[in-house]
């Protein structure tokens, strides 16, 4: 296929960033993440954090990146002035607003979007490439402890929650209550293969 957007959806532990981070630079694409949440932001007229709240449950490990400082908005969007809380559009407008926004970012093209579930909101468009990254718990685990400098035992409640809520979050934006290989057109497990091959073998399926 050829495909104008690749979506990559991952369990945290995957390495499904670094993965991602090959495949925008060998196709020349932009990554998307946090730009999604901040479109979606200046487009409602609220703040990046209330986005991003009705968006997702924020597992411990969501809270320690976010401690450790963002990037900043993606370039060429402007943040709007908050908006009071009374005048704050509701969790059910913002949901769709994060689905238009995805969706207009694949209409654009030459894009890879990683994370917000993309796959699913843009599964019946032929130009996207489908991916999930994943690996078995144990290795998730082990390299959640490495990364975050936990015991196992930590890494294994972390990473309890952070599933917990991609679950919620699939099946409170989607209405999708188990997730299947077969909403993705590319899985990889990489308990044996590395961000690097695994960036190999998606680009060789978006050509």
């Amino acid at each position: 296929m050829s495909a104008k957007v690749v979506c990559i959806s991952s369990h945290d532990g995957a390495g499904a960033h670094e993965a991602a981070l090959a495949v925008a630079s060998s196709l020349g694409f932009p990554l998307l993440d946090e730009d999604i949440i901040a479109k979606a932001a200046v487009d409602a007229g609220v703040d990046e954090a209330t986005v991003a709240d009705v968006e997702r449950r924020k597992s411990a490990l969501v809270r320690l990146i976010e401690s450790l400082g963002t990037a900043g908005m993606g370039a060429g969007y402007a943040m709007a002035a908050p908006v009071p809380v009374q005048d704050q559009p509701g969790s059910d407008a913002l949901r769709g607003l994060i689905r238009s926004t995805i969706e207009d970012s694949a209409s654009a093209g030459n894009a890879v979007i990683v994370s917000h579930a993309a796959s699913l909101a843009l599964g019946g468009r032929d130009d996207v490439l489908r991916v999930l990254i994943t690996a078995s718990t144990p290795t998730r685990e082990a390299r959640l402890a490495s990364a975050l400098g936990v015991d196992e035992k930590e890494a294994s409640r972390t990473l309890k929650r952070s599933d917990s809520g991609r679950s919620d979050y699939i099946k409170r934006f989607y209405g999708i209550s188990e997730e299947l290989p077969t909403h993705y057109d590319l899985v990889i497990n990489t308990d044996k293969v590395s961000p690097e091959a695994a960036a190999e073998l998606i680009v060789s399926a978006a050509g």
